[in-house]
């Protein structure tokens, strides 16, 4: 099957493009946001492909996998398009009118909407369209948990701007538990004394450099599910977490300390730094649990059962 698909978030469509099916992403002279192609920073296989926009018109194209409204739009740029079977993956919680939040794709009879947790499902407003889940799933990381430094570690997306939906304001009072490394895009704003930043490392690098670390932390208040906690658990880091969203879901009791009172999770987190043998006891749990739970074979044979239904069916 060859899938469209636009280079949205590098982590998701990593485990997307492990499957068997040829993926066309669109690409542009400046690789912005509607045209970004193949990652820099991931490992991708040779059946991700880029394909100039005034090339999709003469492009192979057997299905549509939409993330952003906007991408719509772009596809009236052929009027091909329009037959075409489309899917529309939903990353993200609502960020407004919770909980009365309407899906900005509600009552429409053109497009299937995946939610990527249980919790998007029950938080969006799909109207009539049609809705299903499919759980996030991983390439397991390479690295394996040491812990031999004790520190903190934070993985996140442009904490400055998002501030308190990536929990950005509560960094300063779990550096005061234990030194605290921040790593991901637009980062470097962040340090500070005790707080340490890592900008954009290539993702076997950002792994490696985790897995040193002693706990690590999950503090969004207002997310769908960071793959980057997945990530970590599998890699073997104990979790410290919010209790909100779907991580209480992701994460079990056994693996990590949950909890709305961020004062004792700053306890939790002295605890981890303090006991080794416990915080790898907490970790293996945790890295089982992730790689039974959002396994990279059930992630694909769930697309694939979804992807070869709706294309049979509209054809």
């Amino acid at each position: 099957m060859n899938i469209l698909l636009w280079h949205v978030h590098g982590a998701w469509t990593t485990a997307f493009v492990q499957g068997k099916h040829r993926y066309l992403l669109p690409v542009t002279d400046d690789r912005g946001p509607w045209g970004r192609g193949r990652a820099r920073t991931f490992d991708w296989p040779e059946t991700v492909e880029e394909v100039p926009y005034e090339h999709l018109a003469g492009a192979e194209i057997d299905l549509v996998l939409l993330q952003r409204p906007e991408e719509l739009d772009l596809l009236e740029l052929w009027a091909a398009s329009a037959r075409l079977p489309k899917v529309y993956v939903e990353h993200n919680t609502p960020r407004t009118a919770v909980p009365d939040s309407r899906h900005p794709l509600a009552d429409r009879d053109d497009v299937v909407i995946v939610h990527v947790t249980h919790f998007n499902d029950l938080f969006w407003d799909c109207g009539r369209t049609r809705t299903t889940v499919i759980e996030h799933g991983i390439v397991p990381p390479r690295a394996r948990y040491t812990g031999e430094l004790e520190r903190l570690a934070v993985v996140t997306n442009e904490p400055v701007r998002r501030g308190r939906v990536t929990g950005t304001d509560l960094f300063p009072r779990f550096a005061a538990a234990a030194p605290l490394d921040v790593f991901g895009m637009g980062v470097a704003g962040l340090a500070a004394e005790r707080i340490a930043v890592f900008d954009d490392l290539p993702q076997a690098a950002m792994h490696a450099e985790l897995a040193r670390r002693r706990a690590y932390l999950h503090l969004c208040r207002w997310t769908s599910l960071g793959l980057s906690l997945i990530e970590a658990m599998a890699i073997g880091l104990p979790v410290v977490a919010l209790a909100t969203t779907e991580a209480v879901a992701a994460v079990p009791p056994e693996a990590g300390v949950l909890s709305t009172d961020v004062g004792a999770l700053t306890e939790a987190a002295r605890w981890l730094i303090a006991s080794p043998g416990e915080a790898r006891r907490l970790g293996a749990a945790g890295r089982a649990a992730a790689l039974r739970r959002y396994g990279l074979d059930r992630f694909l044979a769930d697309w694939d059962r979804l992807l070869e239904e709706e294309l049979c069916a509209s054809r």
